[in-house]
């Protein structure tokens, strides 16, 4: 990276705001319809692998997969994004999730854990997409309202993400009527709704919002002059982009570790598939539905302020879910509200940091290696999360989640003496 680019070009802003809230209304509503999709394998996910496998050990192991698989969607989303913009690369990206969806419903008509973890992998591309759909909100969006902009795209996940889980039931109705296990039920609904976002995208979002911007601030009439490209310009940019990346990262692996186990340690103490579901639906609707005030408050505070509430928001969260009694709906539930806050507002504000530093003809590639990291971290959050709950229990995994998250409260503190001087 060549420039700190913490402001963009005027001209990248020179921009008919009609066009910027026609891209925010396709990036939401591909958003609404990809929650719901997103939400499927957060709720049945683990205990369809539970159920293949009689085992609990390896009940996170969908959780790893399907994040694996959207480390290296995100690799591909970013790079057809940087190529060919934000349409080829966000409908590409949801068009794959679907297919691993029907790998998903496939595999449990067969029995087959070996399909079911490949199809889990494939599906893994819908998460990664929802994550990137982000970035395209902020492309256009002024310097000032970039978290916002982000925050608006963000907030749109909430509706799919909570009508998602309540309807694990009702489409485990419905597979069971067409002859397939109830836990796949989920999954014929996600295969639609990533078709449905996927389709959205390709047919509505236009202008790309990526290659307009590039388009703007390469314009003649910008009148900018170049950004400095010392060492220390660099430097800076370098450590931006790596403290909004570990940020997101640490954020993530206490998410995705509590989470996952969550409604197994819930079915374990005898809780059925619905009460999992109410549980995962305000966890996601925590995830997400706060980002216009998290956005206002980065935009307004700073991303270090709000970095700072994510880590100690998650470590509350931590230490409720591990004091409570596993038959606690209501307190369980209280933590992963928690939990999902803590994460937005760690995604806010690593997303703010990292898009300010990078400048335009590097910020579709070094956001998907971010996002890369941040889908490895989940994977081994996942995976580690079920072999911790099963050799020292529930209780243990949240508190060491908790604490984890206090990780990145020296470097925000330490970036934060930096910017004071």
């Amino acid at each position: 990276m060549t420039s700190t680019a913490t402001a963009p070009p005027p001209a990248e802003l020179a921009v008919d705001p009609a066009v910027q809230r026609h891209i925010l209304r396709t990036l939401v509503t591909s958003q609404i319809l990809s929650g719901a999709g997103l939400a499927a394998g957060i709720t049945v996910g683990a205990l369809l692998a539970q159920d293949m496998l009689g085992s609990t050990g390896l009940a996170g192991l969908p959780s790893a997969l399907f994040t694996a698989g959207s480390a290296l969607a995100a690799i591909v989303v970013s790079r057809l994004s940087g190529t060919r913009g934000r349409r080829a690369g966000l409908a590409a990206g949801y068009a794959t999730g679907a297919l691993g969806s029907v790998g998903v419903i496939a595999a449990a008509a067969l029995d087959s854990p070996v399909l079911l973890f490949l199809a889990l992998f494939v599906y893994g591309a819908g998460t990664a997409t929802n994550l990137q759909a982000r970035y395209a909100g902020a492309d256009l969006a002024a310097p000032g309202h970039r978290a916002r902009a982000v925050s608006t795209v963000l907030v749109a996940t909430t509706l799919g993400g909570v009508l998602g889980p309540n309807l694990a039931a009702p489409t485990g109705v419905l597979a069971h009527a067409l002859h397939l296990p109830r836990l796949a039920g989920p999954f014929l609904l996600a295969g639609l709704a990533y078709a449905a976002a996927a389709l959205v995208l390709a047919t509505r979002l236009h202008p790309d919002p990526l290659l307009l911007a590039r388009a703007a601030a390469a314009a003649p009439t910008a009148g900018s002059d170049p950004q400095p490209t010392d060492a220390a310009s660099t430097a800076r940019t370098r450590n931006r982009v790596l403290l909004g990346a570990q940020v997101m990262v640490v954020t993530q692996v206490v998410m995705v570790g509590v989470m996952t186990m969550t409604p197994v340690h819930l079915h374990d103490a005898g809780r059925g598939t619905a009460a999992s579901g109410l549980v995962i639906a305000l966890h996601v609707a925590a995830m997400y539905l706060p980002s216009p005030l998290t956005g206002r408050l980065v935009d307004r505070h700073g991303p270090l302020t709000v970095g700072t509430a994510a880590g100690l928001t998650l470590l509350a969260a931590g230490l409720l879910a591990a004091a409570a009694p596993a038959r606690s709906v209501p307190l369980l539930a209280l933590a992963l509200v928690l939990l999902g806050l803590g994460w937005n507002f760690g995604l806010v504000a690593g997303t703010a940091l990292l898009t300010d530093a990078v400048p335009l003809d590097r910020r579709a590639r070094t956001q998907g290696s971010v996002d890369v990291a941040i889908a490895i971290a989940g994977a081994t959050g996942g995976l580690a999360s079920g072999v911790v709950a099963d050799r020292a229990g529930y209780s243990v995994l949240a508190l060491g989640a908790g604490l984890l998250a206090l990780l990145v409260l020296p470097a925000l503190a330490t970036a934060a003496t930096r910017s004071r001087r």
